[in-house]
C-alpha cells in the first residue's frame, strides 16, 4: 500500500511539473550546474538532440574532476526541476547510477544499439518506439516511472542513431530559398517536452543586430557536409518576421504573431 501511495504521489508531482513548462535558450543552460539526489554531478558541456523529431535526447555533463575522461550522458527522463535563478538542474539520479552506467568513448559516436544498452541499464523504455515524442508519451519525465527492475533482456542490434550535438549546428548558414540570410547562433527549448522549439538566427552580416526565430518545421533540410541549413521561407520572410529580444522570454502572443508572419499554426 506504501508503495503505491509513493507511486501516486510521484505520479501527482510529474503532473503537476508538466504544467510550468518554459521556454529556454540552450546557451544559457550550458551554464547550469547538474545535481544528482546525493551530490553535484557537474555542469551541462553539450545537447544531443533527435535529427528526426528536433527533441533533445540527452544533456553531455561536464563532471569535471569527478568521473576524469568519462562521458557522462543524462537523459531528460531523469530531469527534474530547471531554477533558472540558482543555474541548476536537478537530476532524479544518484551518483554512483550515474558512475556505473555503461561507459563511452569521450569521441565515439553514440549508436542506437549504445543507447539500447544505456537505457536498458537505467530500466527505461526506448524512446523511439510509439507515435508521440518519447515513445508512448510526450513528455519524458512520464517515463521515468515506467523504470523496471528486469535489466537482462537480450539487445536487438538496430540501425545508426540521428543524434546530433547542438554545438555542432551553432554557426550553420541559414539558406532560405534564395539566398543565404544568417547563421545559427542558439536554440530554444521546451523544458518538458524537451522539443528544440525554435533556432535563434543572427542575422547582422545583412540586417545588423537583428535576431529572428525559425521553427524546425520550416528547415526543408541540413547539409552538414556545407554546415549549411535550408529553410523552406524566402529572406524577405525572414527579414520581416517578428524581431526576437533575447532579453525577454518568448510569450505566446509573439509565437502567434511569429507563426502568422509565415502562415503557419503554431
Amino acid at each position: 500500500l506504501s508503495r503505491a501511495l509513493s507511486y501516486r504521489r510521484q505520479r501527482s508531482k510529474i503532473h503537476s511539473e508538466r504544467g510550468k513548462k518554459m521556454l529556454r535558450s540552450l546557451k544559457e543552460m550550458i551554464k547550469y550546474e547538474l545535481s544528482a539526489k546525493d551530490g553535484k554531478l557537474g555542469r551541462c558541456k553539450d545537447f544531443l538532440f533527435d535529427e528526426e523529431k528536433w527533441t533533445l535526447r540527452y544533456i553531455v555533463a561536464d563532471t569535471g574532476k569527478w568521473l576524469p575522461g568519462k562521458k557522462v550522458l543524462i537523459s531528460p527522463i531523469s530531469l527534474g526541476e530547471v531554477d533558472s535563478r540558482a543555474h541548476t538542474l536537478s537530476v532524479r539520479l544518484t551518483q554512483k547510477e550515474i558512475e556505473e552506467s555503461p561507459p563511452l568513448d569521450e569521441d565515439a559516436p553514440i549508436s542506437r544499439r549504445y543507447e539500447q544498452k544505456w537505457l536498458q541499464y537505467y530500466g527505461w523504455p526506448n524512446y523511439w518506439y510509439g507515435d508521440s515524442l518519447w515513445g508512448p508519451t510526450d513528455y519524458p519525465v512520464e517515463l521515468y516511472l515506467e523504470r523496471k527492475q528486469d535489466l537482462d533482456e537480450e539487445l536487438e542490434v538496430t540501425e545508426e542513431t540521428h543524434l546530433r550535438s547542438v554545438w555542432e549546428v551553432t554557426g550553420y548558414h541559414i539558406h532560405a530559398v534564395d539566398g543565404d540570410i544568417g547563421h545559427v547562433e542558439d536554440f530554444i527549448v521546451d523544458d518538458k517536452t524537451w522539443v528544440l522549439r525554435y533556432m535563434i538566427v543572427d542575422t547582422r552580416n545583412w540586417l545588423p543586430g537583428r535576431k529572428v526565430l525559425i521553427s524546425p518545421r520550416w528547415i526543408q533540410s541540413i547539409v552538414w557536409a556545407e554546415n549549411k541549413v535550408y529553410v523552406n521561407v524566402t529572406s524577405d520572410a525572414i527579414r520581416n518576421s517578428p524581431e526576437y529580444d533575447p532579453d525577454q522570454p518568448v510569450h505566446p502572443d509573439y509565437e502567434s504573431r511569429l507563426h502568422e508572419h509565415y502562415g503557419h499554426s503554431k
